[in-house]
C-alpha cells in the first residue's frame, strides 16, 4: 500500500455566514479537503478561539476525519468568521471580520516536525495580514524540504495584501495561482505588460516558479511554465456557488503535479474538480468517482 502524501493547508479556518447559514470554510481548509478526496493525508494548520465556534470547528473535522492537532487554541480571540453575499451568478462578497484567531496561529516545534515531512503546503496573502500568522506561515515554508511542493494561491481578499505580502511570499512559493481578477492588480505591483502570456511568463522568470495557474471562471484556465502552455476552455455547468471552487483548483493541481501528469493533464483534471465543485451549493462537496479520476468529461 502506498504512503499517503501529507499535505497542509496554512492560514485561515473560519466560518463562512451566508444569508441561509453558517458552513465551515477557510481556502486552507477547503484544500486539504479536496485533497484528501483525491487520495492525499489533509492537515489544516490553523487556529480557532476558545468559544463555541471553534468547539464546532472540531467536531466538524472529527467527521471528516481531518486532523485538529494543529488548529491551535487562541484566547482571547474569536473563531473567525466572515459575511458572504452571493451575486446571480454565485459569485461570492466577502466581509472578513477582525481581529480573529487565525491572524495569531503560533508557531511551535511541532510545526517544525510537521514541515519537515509535508510533501506540499498551499498558503495565500489573507492569513498575512497579521504579522503574528505571517511569521508562522513563512516559517513553515522556510523549514520544509528544497523540493516539496509550495503553492502560493494569492487569493487577494478586501485589502487585506500589499506589494511586500505578495513578493515576499512569490519569492519563498514554487507555483502561483491567480485569477483573472487578480492578474491585473499584480501587474500593477510589478509592472507587468503585454498579453495574459507574458505577464505570467515574466512572472515566471523573475520569481524562478515551476508553474503560474491562471483561472478564468467559466473560460477556463491556463498553465504557464518557462517551456510549456496550457489552455484550458471552461466546461459546460450552471455556476450555482463559486466560493471554495479556486481551493479545489488547488487540490487538483497539487495532486496531479505531485503525481507527475502533463501539463495539460494537470489543467484538465484541475477544471474539471472546480467545475463540479461550482455546480454545488457547497465549497467540499464530496466528489464522484468520475470527477476524482478525471474521466467527467472524457
Amino acid at each position: 500500500m502506498k504512503t499517503k502524501k501529507n499535505i497542509v493547508g496554512i492560514g485561515e479556518l473560519l466560518w463562512d455566514l451566508f444569508p441561509t447559514g453558517a458552513r465551515l470554510g477557510g481556502a486552507p481548509l477547503n484544500f486539504c479537503y479536496h485533497c484528501k478526496q483525491l487520495g492525499a493525508q489533509g492537515i489544516p494548520v490553523s487556529a480557532v478561539g476558545k468559544d463555541q465556534l471553534g468547539g464546532d470547528i472540531r467536531e466538524i473535522l472529527a467527521s471528516k476525519n481531518i486532523p485538529d492537532e494543529f488548529v491551535a487554541e487562541t484566547p482571547g480571540l474569536p473563531t473567525g468568521t466572515v459575511d458572504v453575499q452571493l451575486d446571480e451568478n454565485g459569485k461570492p462578497v466577502y466581509e472578513i471580520k477582525q481581529p480573529v484567531a487565525w491572524d495569531s496561529i503560533p508557531w511551535s516545534d511541532a510545526l517544525v516536525q510537521l514541515a519537515e515531512k509535508t510533501d506540499a503546503v498551499c498558503f495565500g496573502s489573507l492569513a498575512q495580514r497579521n504579522e503574528g500568522s505571517r511569521k508562522t506561515i513563512r516559517g513553515f515554508l522556510q523549514a520544509m524540504k528544497p523540493d516539496a511542493l509550495k503553492i502560493y494561491d494569492i487569493n487577494l481578499r478586501q485589502d487585506f495584501y500589499s506589494k511586500e505580502i505578495v513578493a515576499d511570499s512569490l519569492e519563498l512559493c514554487n507555483v502561483l495561482k491567480l485569477s483573472d481578477e487578480e492578474l491585473p492588480v499584480v501587474a500593477r505591483m510589478f509592472a507587468l505588460s503585454g498579453k495574459v502570456e507574458e505577464q505570467l511568463l515574466t512572472l515566471v522568470e523573475r520569481f524562478d516558479l515551476q508553474m503560474i495557474a491562471y483561472t478564468r471562471g467559466p473560460d477556463g484556465s491556463l498553465l504557464a511554465t518557462m517551456n510549456e502552455i496550457s489552455d484550458q476552455p471552461g466546461y459546460p455547468g450552471k455556476a450555482i456557488n463559486s466560493v471554495g471552487a479556486g481551493d479545489s483548483f488547488s487540490a487538483a493541481l497539487c495532486m496531479s503535479l505531485l503525481a507527475g501528469r502533463t501539463i495539460d493533464e494537470i489543467n484538465d483534471h484541475a477544471l474539471q474538480v472546480s467545475t463540479y465543485v461550482c455546480m454545488q451549493d457547497s465549497a467540499t462537496p464530496e466528489l464522484p468517482e468520475n470527477v476524482k479520476n478525471g474521466t467527467k468529461y472524457a
